[in-house]
């Protein structure tokens, strides 16, 4: 059996799968010519995630990334910890699960500069780190896997410049980047000046949304509506949270809104997007970075070195593309492809909308 345990403080419903342990079996075989690890087959792995502001960790990485170690290992056992943006905290979590002998420990960083120090305790255990989704560029890992961060950051921007253009929009932007903490929030803001900058467009003011926090996302751009009015053509939101806080804003304020760019394809994102509240988000399936973190840790369990398609911050890495979802592809990109389900996203209020863009 493989078994994660989780402990969280989200809202009811998030704490209830949070809170639950996660159990599979699988009949895959896992022998190896002689490279293994030792205690290979009972291998203990530690998968830590930094926030619950964003649905994804409880709903999809955590039970995909148990599952696929569930096919690679039956008797391994995960063990899943949310540090809820603490990053004292996630530093605790990752202390407990060295003392409980994790073989490996995935780590989505709260703050990748104090990461640093989880990194060095657990190598000079012959713990090996493998960065998930947010690298950590004080102290090289021993894998990094990822969507392309810097690459999403271009994406998301470069279709909001295109659309602005198209329209014929007149007026500048507001960039709402992620938290200051995390180097991820840095190479998406570093993607998005790529696009940005050599616009034509004047970045009216930016800011640094503290945890991803999208309450705070939405506090900003109220104030940039009263500073900036009818000037805002356009708002670049380095993800869906801090997108659906900046469309909030305007609408608290009583303003049109303008197109909101966004990042993860969350449920609640792809309804403003059909709904026509945001203008675009990045699909980059959880799936792939949950399942190929479960294949990097099995390597290293045993006794492998995985060897990266490429190196970032001095860490062998495997980043993957994503892609650019707008009410134009959203059925394709999202809803053809298996991804999400008309039934979960086009509830009563959005049946209508889905009914146009033929999403069933």
């Amino acid at each position: 059996m493989i078994k994660a345990q989780a402990r969280a403080t989200a809202v009811a419903a998030l704490a209830l799968l949070a809170g639950s342990t996660l159990t599979a079996c699988a009949s895959g075989s896992t022998s190896d010519s002689g490279g293994k690890g030792a205690g290979a087959d009972s291998a203990k792995v530690a998968f830590l995630m930094p926030d619950l502001a964003s649905t994804r960790y409880e709903l999809a990485d955590k039970p995909l990334f148990v599952a696929k170690m569930t096919q690679l290992c039956a008797d391994c056992s995960v063990i899943y910890q949310n540090a809820d943006s603490d990053a004292a905290k996630q530093q605790q979590q990752a202390n407990s699960a060295l003392a409980q002998g994790v073989k490996v420990i995935v780590l989505d960083p709260v703050d990748s500069a104090a990461a640093a120090t989880i990194v060095k305790t657990a190598q000079a255990q012959n713990v090996a780190v493998i960065a998930y989704d947010r690298p950590i560029p004080a102290t090289p890992a021993d894998f990094y896997v990822s969507f392309d961060n810097e690459k999403i950051g271009s994406l998301i921007a470069q279709s909001l410049v295109d659309h602005l253009k198209k329209e014929d929009a007149k007026g500048g932007i507001l960039e709402v980047n992620g938290s200051p903490t995390d180097a991820a929030a840095g190479l998406i803001k570093k993607g998005i000046h790529s696009a940005v900058d050599p616009s034509g467009f004047k970045l009216l003011a930016e800011y640094d949304t503290p945890d991803w926090q999208p309450e705070k996302a939405q506090q900003w751009v109220s104030g940039q509506i009263t500073q900036f009015g009818d000037q805002i053509a356009g708002v670049v939101a380095a993800n869906d949270g801090t997108g659906g806080g900046s469309i909030a804003a305007f609408k608290a304020a009583g303003a049109p809104v303008p197109p909101v760019t966004g990042n993860d394809a969350e449920l609640a994102a792809a309804q403003r997007i059909i709904a026509g509240d945001q203008y675009n988000t990045i699909s980059k399936p959880i799936k792939i970075v949950a399942e190929a973190a479960a294949d990097i840790a099995h390597q290293f369990i045993q006794g492998k070195k995985p060897t990266g398609e490429t190196s970032l911050y001095n860490t062998p890495s495997q980043l993957f593309t994503p892609s650019v979802v707008t009410k134009e592809n959203i059925n394709e990109v999202l809803f053809q492809s298996g991804i999400m389900k008309a039934s979960d996203v086009c509830t009563a209020q959005y049946a209508k909308a889905c009914a146009e863009l033929d999403i069933k």
